[in-house]
């Protein structure tokens, strides 16, 4: 099955300028245009801008990015390395949910803070 661009974008709710400058980026590395020069998005593509997106909203540079569609470019020879970049990318991952875990427990104590504050109409109650 293939897509039209406005397909894609409405399907990963992704604006169509953002996927054009993907594919300028050349980070759909396999996309195909038809005599027109329409892009004809088929499965693998929609599955290398979904790939994208999870780097993207986990910081991942474009420069890395491409980076990554050139070893995938290079076929099997790269799963080493694809492998590798995949968990690194996990551990930057983990460690930014650590971080916000410890946000998180900060955001908690001061809500506890407010309210006990609230129902005895002071804040004089924490300075016990």
């Amino acid at each position: 099955m293939t897509y039209t661009i406005k397909q894609v974008s409405e399907m990963m709710s992704l604006p169509v300028s953002t996927i054009r400058y993907y594919d300028k980026m050349g980070l759909i590395p396999f996309l195909e245009k038809n005599e027109s020069g329409y892009r004809i998005f088929k499965e693998k593509d929609i599955s290398m801008l979904r790939i994208i997106e999870c780097f993207k909203n986990t910081g991942m540079s474009i420069s890395e990015m491409q980076q990554y569609v050139e070893m995938v470019k290079r076929g099997d020879e790269s799963l080493e390395e694809r492998y590798q970049l995949f968990v690194r990318r996990k551990e930057i991952v983990l460690e930014e949910m650590r971080q916000l875990e410890k946000q998180l427990e900060t955001i908690d104590h001061k809500l506890w803070y407010y309210e006990t504050a609230i129902e005895a109409g002071t804040e004089d109650i924490h300075k016990k």
